[in-house]
C-alpha cells in the first residue's frame, strides 16, 4: 500500500516537474474559413520563429512549444479560445490575431491574466488606444494607413471623386472612415461610403458605381470579398481602379478576382518578402517547411513571434527559472529588438511600434509589385 502511494506521489511530482519545464507560445487566427490563407500565414510564421528559438530555450532548461487556436475570424470564437488559452499556465504570450474585431475582445480577456499579446497584423486604432499593458503591435495603425491611401489616390491616381465601400467590420469601417476624412481634406468629392456584408452578389453596387463614374473605388474589407467584387466589376466593363487596405494582401485575391485583378492597388502593413533582402533565408525555410511561398503576413508574424519570445527571455529572473506572466508583460513593452526582418522594434507607451513603415502595392501581371514606401512615426 505504501509502495503504491509512493509511486503515485512520484508520478505526480514527475508530472509537475515536466509541466514546469514547458513554455508555450500561442497563436489565435482563422485556420479555417474564407480568411484562412492569412490566418495560416500567421501561424506558420510563428512556427518558424518557435523552431528558431527552441535551442536557446532548451539551453535554459525549457521545452518551447507552439499552440495554435482557430478563431474562424469570429469574435465569439476568438474570445472562447482566449479563455482556454488563459487556463493553460504554460502559455506566456500570444501572437495574433488577424482581425481587429477579434483582437479587441480577445485582448481584454488576456489582459485580466496578464497574457502578453504581440500583434503582427491588427491595425484598428482601438487595439492600443484602450491602454492595455499586455497589448503591443509591430505594424502601423489605421489612422496612418487611411491617409496614406488617400495621398496615393490624390497624387498618383489624380482622383477628383471616389466611391467608398466597407465590409461593416471594425477594420473595414475604420479604414474607410480614415480614407474618407483624408480625401475630403484634400478636396476630393465622396460619392458614397457604403457598408455591405454581401459576399457573392455585388451587382446592385456595381450598377450604382457605373452610373456615378468615380475616378477610383476604395474598398475597406478583406480579399475574399474584394476579389468577388473586382471580378463582377470588370465583367460589367468597369475598369476604374480599386484601392484597398492590408485586407487585400493575400495571393488568394488573384485567384478569386481572376482577370479582374488588374488595376488594383492596396496599402499594406507588411512588405513583400522580395523587397527585403533579409527575408531571403526565411522565404527558403517557409517554402521547404510548408510547401508554399512566404507572404508578407507570414514574415511579419515571424517578427512578432520573435519579439514575444525575446520578451519571455528578457523576463527570466535567472537561468532555468520560469518568468511570471506579469514579468513577461512588463519586459515585452520595454524591449528594443534589433536584427528583425522588418527592422528594429520598440514600443511607445500604449504598445504601438515606433518608426514603422507602410507599403503601397500594385497588382500587375498576376503578382504584387511594390509601388511606394511610406515612413510612419508613432506618437511617444
Amino acid at each position: 500500500m505504501k509502495t503504491a502511494a509512493l509511486l503515485l506521489l512520484t508520478a505526480a511530482l514527475t508530472g509537475t516537474a515536466s509541466a514546469q519545464t514547458t513554455i508555450k507560445l500561442a497563436t489565435i487566427s482563422p485556420l479555417s474559413g474564407p480568411q484562412s490563407d492569412m490566418g495560416l500565414q500567421l501561424r506558420n510564421g510563428t512556427q518558424l520563429a518557435v523552431n528558431a528559438y527552441k535551442a536557446k530555450f532548451k539551453a535554459l532548461g525549457f521545452d518551447l512549444q507552439l499552440v495554435a487556436y482557430d478563431d474562424q475570424a469570429d469574435p465569439a470564437t476568438g474570445t472562447a479560445a482566449a479563455r482556454k488559452l488563459v487556463a493553460d499556465r504554460d502559455i506566456l504570450a500570444v501572437v495574433g490575431t488577424l482581425n481587429s474585431g477579434v483582437a479587441i475582445p480577445v485582448s481584454s480577456v488576456l489582459a485580466s491574466s496578464h497574457v502578453t499579446m504581440v500583434s503582427p497584423l491588427n491595425t484598428a486604432n482601438e487595439v492600443t488606444d484602450r491602454g492595455l499593458k499586455n497589448v503591443n503591435r509591430i505594424v502601423a495603425r489605421v489612422d496612418a494607413q487611411g491617409p496614406a491611401a488617400a495621398r496615393f489616390m490624390i497624387n498618383s491616381l489624380k482622383v477628383r471623386k471616389v466611391y467608398l465601400l466597407n465590409d461593416k467590420t471594425t477594420f473595414g469601417e475604420g479604414l474607410a472612415g480614415e480614407v474618407e476624412r483624408a480625401l475630403q481634406a484634400g478636396g476630393v468629392q465622396i460619392l458614397a461610403n457604403e457598408g455591405t456584408e454581401e459576399k457573392t452578389d455585388f451587382f446592385s453596387v456595381v450598377a450604382k458605381i457605373k452610373l456615378q463614374k468615380p475616378d477610383a473605388i476604395y474598398f475597406g474589407g478583406m480579399y475574399s470579398q474584394a476579389g468577388v467584387f473586382a471580378k463582377q466589376l470588370r465583367e460589367a466593363g468597369i475598369l476604374t481602379p480599386i484601392v484597398g487596405g492590408d485586407g487585400f494582401d493575400s495571393a488568394d485575391l488573384l485567384t478569386i478576382a481572376g482577370a479582374g485583378a488588374e488595376r488594383i492597388y492596396f496599402t499594406t502593413i507588411a512588405a513583400p518578402p522580395a523587397s527585403l533582402p533579409a527575408a531571403a533565408t526565411l522565404a527558403t525555410q517557409y517554402q521547404k517547411t510548408f510547401s508554399r511561398p512566404l507572404q508578407g503576413f507570414g514574415m511579419f508574424s515571424y517578427d512578432a513571434a520573435s519579439v514575444a519570445l525575446q520578451g519571455i527571455l528578457a523576463a527570466m529572473p535567472a537561468k532555468g527559472t520560469r518568468p511570471s506572466r506579469e514579468q513577461v508583460e512588463r519586459a515585452t513593452r520595454n524591449l528594443t529588438v534589433t536584427g528583425l526582418i522588418s527592422g528594429t522594434v520598440s514600443f511607445n507607451s500604449v504598445g504601438d511600434r515606433r518608426n514603422v513603415k507602410l507599403y503601397v502595392l500594385q497588382v500587375t501581371n498576376k503578382t504584387f509589385k511594390l509601388d511606394t514606401t511610406v515612413d510612419v512615426v508613432s506618437r511617444p
